[in-house]
């Protein structure tokens, strides 16, 4: 009986942990996509591609690095890219089985489509006839949450995942050691629950790219999962998930400890405690530093009216550390025929652009700042302040400035082909620009806006993006300029007043134009004007320029026009954000909503103009650049 016993307990023991490490083995299928709009024959050399690229991806996970991994398979036209991602906590048995099964997966799932990818719990494979290898993709995407809903205080909640998921995002993109693009970590909820969180890049994208990704994934997080204890965002380049239970591996992974916010009733009682302390300190202090402001105040006042007819002799002080930089103003002069009427290609509201070639052969732009402008200082710091911090291939690059004097300069690179407004309204070159260079310049000002919004280490508001501030390199593709009213935003800001009202009409949000108020969402709506002005009747084509009837794409000109008119929306809270709107344009399976009234600049000549909104129906939407109006 012993014995028997024994055996059955063997046996019961053997069934158990045989059925435990297979579960733990077994990769979980997620989700997968297969784009219908590209198809291959069956049969075809296309297809025995794709068969020898998964092989491949399957037989290459013990040396790929960092558990991504991508190669190629066949020649043009038939060439196929594929690439794998393990999550980053995977054992190396775990991902080459995912890789596997999924491979064969997908294969079965996708039968004739020539772009395929499919999500698994511990993988992603992909394939595509396009080049997928350190290029940013996030459509398409998927995504799921629980259907058990937030247990206790959402706004909590929200709040703790938003923190958290920030802290994961700069550690994925910027901060990560291991080379994985991979972050994971947890924090305290209430006493017994935990949230937990997870953020993956593929490893061949920049840290400026991984960052915009997973922005892109965690913007999608409100319209899938709010409310719900769990959820994740599945995009080609990324994906992001979240539980409040523990859903990756804590063994040799770094993991974020995040503290959980502080409850405001754990903490009352010991501000109570300490208030008479904190006033009793603090009041002396603050009166002696309001008596010495108003002090400053004055002599500055004083000092400012005696010498208020001198050049601003400290007008370098926002550009120290920036002398390599800087350029001899001789040099300057040399280049652009010392500011020879021949050399100027531009004007602006500030001053003027002029040509020039360096001694060593490069073209450059010098924008000239008015010597009788006294707006001219600040704006001329601001922008060269600005520029210093941003690279991106959508942006002018600054090449260096010169103080000397009264003169105030700035050296750019040259983009030859002009600005956008150059091709849009002159009738001798507007029939120049085809439907998919225009296409392709909405994309860049889209990805320019992206970065100045969200991927930046800065969050910046341009404030005055029109189409004469979209300039045109030698390829086409747009450069954002003129960063003279721009505004930095803290990290949290989403909003903020103004009593100075810079930009240009026509193109300017109505509740910055007449309340002073801007925002992300003001870059918007200039964006919206820029993709253009009529919806209309249910015909939105007859809107195009006569020229391009011929030549076009349907669906990206009504996209564009549907994207514009969500952009210009009266509502900012309507308006999508940049990230959204690059989504929009880029996937051809996210639905647009119908678009509501839009703001007022849309209304004929003949129509009236809102109240507050003063003199509108007599400037040029495309020309008039204003420096200040008191918004009511």
């Amino acid at each position: 009986m012993a014995s028997l016993c024994s055996t059955i307990v063997f046996l019961f023991l053997f069934m158990f942990l045989g059925l435990t490490s297979h579960g733990k083995a077994a990769p979980t299928y997620t989700s997968h996509y297969c784009d219908n709009t590209t198809s291959f024959t069956p049969n075809s050399t296309y297809q025995a591609n794709i068969k020898t690229l998964l092989s491949s991806l399957s037989s290459n996970t013990n040396s790929s690095k960092n558990g991504f991994y991508n190669t190629t398979a066949g020649r043009d036209p038939n060439l196929v890219y594929g690439t794998f991602l393990c999550r980053g906590d995977v054992s190396a048995n775990l991902c080459q089985k995912c890789v596997e099964t999924a491979s064969n997966d997908i294969a079965r799932r996708c039968v004739t489509e020539k772009l395929g990818v499919i999500w698994y719990d511990e993988c992603t494979v992909r394939y595509s006839d396009q080049n997928i290898f350190s290029i940013i993709r996030e459509v398409p995407g998927m995504d799921n949450s629980s259907s058990v809903s937030i247990p206790g205080d959402k706004d909590r909640f929200d709040q703790l995942l938003s923190d958290l998921m920030k802290s994961l995002v700069n550690r994925a993109a910027y901060d990560d050691q291991s080379g994985k693009r991979f972050a994971t970590g947890e924090a305290n909820f209430t006493s017994s629950q935990t949230l937990y969180s997870l953020v993956q890049c593929t490893p061949d994208l920049t840290d400026a790219l991984c960052f915009r990704c997973l922005q892109s994934a965690i913007a999608e997080l409100p319209m899938c999962c709010d409310g719900k204890q769990g959820g994740r965002v599945l995009l080609p380049s990324c994906n992001i998930r979240y539980d409040m239970f523990t859903f990756f591996s804590r063994n040799g992974t770094a993991t974020i400890e995040f503290p959980s916010p502080s409850s405001p009733n754990s903490t009352k009682q010991g501000k109570r405690k300490n208030s008479s302390i904190i006033i009793a300190i603090v009041a002396p202090v603050v009166t002696s530093l309001v008596l010495l402001a108003l002090g400053l105040l004055f002599m500055r006042k004083k000092a400012s009216k005696k010498y208020n007819a001198l050049p601003e002799k400290n007008a370098v002080e926002n550009v120290i550390g920036l002398e390599s930089l800087q350029f001899n103003l001789s040099t300057i002069q040399a280049a652009v025929n010392n500011f020879s009427s021949d050399n100027k290609i531009g004007e602006g509201g500030f001053g003027e652009v002029y040509k020039g070639k360096l001694c060593n052969g490069q073209e450059i732009a010098v924008k000239r700042l008015s010597k009788s402008s006294n707006q001219g200082t600040e704006e001329f710091k601001n922008e060269l302040a600005l520029l210093t911090k941003l690279q991106h291939r959508n942006l002018v690059r600054l090449l260096g400035f010169c103080l000397d004097g009264e003169e105030k300069l700035l050296v750019y690179e040259y983009v030859p082909n002009k600005s956008l407004d150059f091709f849009l309204f002159d009738p001798e070159t507007q029939g120049n620009l085809e439907w998919s260079a225009r296409y392709r310049i909405i994309e860049g000002i889209c990805r320019g806006l992206l970065y100045l919004h969200e991927d930046s280490r800065l969050r910046i508001i341009h404030r005055d993006l029109k189409a004469s501030n979209i300039l045109l390199d030698e390829d086409m593709n747009a450069k954002i300029s003129d960063f003279g009213m721009a505004r930095i935003f803290g990290v949290d800001q989403t909003q903020t007043n103004t009593r100075r009202i810079v930009g240009t009409y026509g193109y300017m949000a109505p509740e910055y134009a007449m309340h002073g108020q801007f925002s992300m969402k003001s870059d918007v709506f200039s964006f919206g004007v820029l993709c253009w002005k009529q919806w209309g009747d249910g015909s939105p084509l007859e809107m195009m320029d006569p020229k391009l009837r011929t030549n076009y794409c349907r669906n990206e000109v009504v996209k564009c026009i549907h994207v514009g008119l969500l952009c210009v929306q009266e509502d900012p809270a309507k308006r999508p954000s940049i990230t959204k709107v690059v989504l929009m344009l880029d996937s051809n399976s996210v639905s647009l909503p119908q678009p509501q009234k839009p703001a007022y600049f849309l209304s004929s000549r003949n129509e009236s103009s809102p109240p507050g909104a003063k003199g509108l129906e007599e400037v040029s939407v495309n020309e008039v650049s204003i420096t200040e109006i008191e918004p009511r």
